[in-house]
């Protein structure tokens, strides 16, 4: 019996003023979160201030480099939600 892969799931990290941050936007740097190359579409981010950032990993959200949950697949209800949520899938 083959199992599924593990889903990519979103990085949170903490940012504080003075770090300097290149994201990726487009989806296809190696190293999601990060743009590792001269991409024109990369975000340079400088925080003003201490905050956690949701940022995608799986390349698979519209709101690149943020995650918006596109690395699950939607649900019917918000029963399967709860169940999705509390078996940590």
């Amino acid at each position: 019996m083959l199992s599924k892969p593990a889903p990519v799931l979103p990085e949170v990290r903490q940012v504080k003023p003075g770090d300097t941050l290149q994201l990726c936007r487009c989806g296809r740097s190696s190293q999601l979160p990060d743009c590792v190359c001269a991409c024109p579409e990369k975000l340079e981010l400088l925080p003003e201030r201490e905050q956690f950032l949701l940022l995608c990993r799986c390349g698979l959200s519209h709101r690149l480099p943020y995650c918006d949950g596109s690395h699950h697949p939607p649900v019917r209800s918000l029963k399967d939600r709860w169940w999705r949520f509390w078996r940590g899938v």
